[in-house]
């Protein structure tokens, strides 16, 4: 009896180890269903309709290598090249996902910028950024075939990037950061509002070609209105505040162009400005926020998405940058900051306030 039940036991086992085995091979063929299934379900997402591929990358799987010039850093370049990333992730365009961007900081060593052209120069890119003058002038330089884009760019005739506002020529088109009615309209403001302001003072890097169109372009505006001006130079950004502190006593109200060497060591300006009741204009949004009175300006971030949409058009609509003419800012407004405004003793009329159209955006508190 006793070995009868043993070999019933062992039979019920084979039974049960039978049963188990099948129930395996069950779910194997259940998990390679599902792994199929799940298979065909990624290669479907692949094959998107065509309205959708344009936010994906496309069907194809298409992949961009994009290099970034940037002559140093400073918060419009910044922005300008965070607006330009965003134009093309809006696009389907998106680091990390379908974009590889080399991006490359000269730290506003000319020894710097002209390797970086030449390393970019060498690599294989579908696109090239270079943001400010003299990061546009080494890229364009080197790099001949690869389709080029300049960004913070003030006169880019006067930089010989390209051949014509209009119609640019060659492999070099972009995105100017200036409007000539930007500076006009500054400097008018100054001449109404600031009628004590006799004499103006401009903290400026001659060596930056950018800096000098626009110098010149306030001086002459400046000069219908009786307002002589006086320059203060520099080579580099630990040269500022000197040249800021040897303007006291020789001009009634500061001013400085889009200068990278300038703007990158404003904070400098400031505080001078701010020690001495000195009422301080600049060219650009970003050194208002920081603690300029006034500008006429926009925000970088716009202008770098401005260029990032002409990037779309050659990377993902086949255009050529000979096909692009250069863009101009379109959304000029004055930008006040009444918090500096305190700090250099300006009193803030409201017919001053008047000449900001949108100053929930504009008018800085």
């Amino acid at each position: 009896m006793r070995k009868a039940g043993y070999l019933l036991i062992i039979g019920l086992l084979a039974v049960m180890l039978a049963a188990c085995g099948q129930g395996k091979n069950d779910n194997a063929g259940g998990n390679a269903g599902g792994n199929s299934n799940s298979s065909g379900a990624s290669g479907s997402n692949t094959e998107q309709p065509a309205g959708d591929a344009g936010q994906s990358g496309g069907s194809s799987g298409k992949t961009y290598r994009v290099a970034i010039s940037q002559i140093v850093e400073h918060p419009s370049l910044d922005a300008t090249r965070e607006g330009f990333l965003a134009a093309l992730k809006d696009a389907g365009i998106e680091e990390g996902v379908n974009l590889t961007v080399d991006y490359n900081n000269a730290q506003g060593d000319q020894t710097n910028n002209l390797s970086i052209a030449q390393k970019i120069a060498a690599d294989n890119n579908d696109l090239v950024l270079a943001i400010a003058t003299q990061s546009a002038q080494a890229v364009a330089q080197y790099v001949k075939e690869t389709p080029v884009l300049f960004a913070a760019v003030t006169d880019p005739l006067g930089a010989s990037l390209v051949d014509s506002l209009e119609a640019p020529g060659g492999n070099v088109t972009g995105a100017s950061d200036t409007n000539p009615e930007a500076v006009r309209k500054l400097m008018d403001f100054i001449a109404e509002h600031f009628p004590n302001v006799k004499t103006v003072g401009v903290i400026i890097n001659e060596g930056e070609q950018n800096a000098v169109v626009m110098a010149e372009n306030a001086e002459n505006q400046l000069a219908q209105h009786g307002i002589q001006t006086v320059r203060a130079a520099v080579a580099n950004t630990s040269e500022v505040k000197q040249a800021a502190e040897s303007l006291i006593g020789r001009a009634d109200a500061f001013f400085i162009t889009l200068d990278n060497t300038v703007v990158s060591g404003v904070d400098a300006v400031i505080q001078v400005a701010n020690e001495n009741d000195i009422p301080f204009f600049s060219s650009d949004r970003d050194t208002v926020e920081r603690g300029a009175f006034a500008t006429v300006g926009f925000r970088y971030y716009d202008h770098g998405y401005q260029a990032g949409q002409m990037a779309v058009e050659i990377l993902k609509n086949g255009k050529k940058p000979s096909e692009l003419p250069v863009t101009f800012p379109d959304k000029l407004d004055f930008i006040l900051n009444l918090k500096a405004a305190a700090e250099q003793n300006i009193t803030v009329t409201d017919a001053m306030k008047a000449v900001v159209q949108d100053p929930a955006n504009n008018v800085i508190e």
